[in-house]
């Protein structure tokens, strides 16, 4: 990792987006490293454009905001669409199958079926965070695993942890198939 990890980490409200990017950004602490999280939601906050922004560093972040991040997750067309410029050079692109992947071949694009995987394989649809949290994971090494199940585990509601680490398995299988 140089020596600051943008992302952005984007869909529709409602797809538990803005927990991703707090899970991220404490996974990010228990590894020792520095985070910054923000999040902003569409005027609905069901349904409407939501985006969750982390940066990660090895040193000071001196701005909290995410610029041109290095990492874009989509869960919708209309998130992909509208964040798709933000993307830098080189940036890792990760889509949910459901969206079409843009026309831009100066970025590496995963289009992997996330959504289907936490209703099909797991039959719970609101944790398709927690599977897209598990291929950001293993296709960036940003935080250790044990770091990330650590802060999933300290933050999803009481008695969903079990589905939670399974959607996280679910999530490092997809990323390594596709690796």
């Amino acid at each position: 990792m140089s020596n600051q990890y943008e992302m952005r980490l984007s869909g529709s409200g409602g797809q538990g987006l803005i927990l991703g990017g707090i899970i991220l950004a404490e996974s990010a602490l228990n590894d020792g490293k520095n985070a910054v999280q923000s999040q902003s939601y569409g005027p609905e906050a069901r349904g409407g454009a939501s985006k969750a922004e982390v940066i990660i560093s090895d040193n000071n972040i001196n701005y909290p905001k995410v610029r041109d991040c290095d990492m874009l997750l989509s869960l919708t067309q209309i998130a992909c669409d509208k964040y798709i410029d933000s993307l830098k050079k080189d940036g890792v692109l990760i889509i949910d199958n459901s969206v079409a992947a843009p026309e831009r071949d100066d970025i590496k694009i995963y289009s992997l079926p996330i959504i289907e995987i936490a209703t099909e394989k797991i039959g719970k649809p609101m944790v398709a965070n927690i599977v897209a949290l598990a291929v950001i994971n293993q296709i960036t090494k940003i935080t250790s695993n044990e770091s990330l199940e650590k802060a999933v585990l300290k933050r999803v509601p009481r008695g969903t942890e079990e589905i939670n680490i399974n959607a996280l398995k679910e999530g490092y299988k997809l990323a390594e198939v596709n690796e």
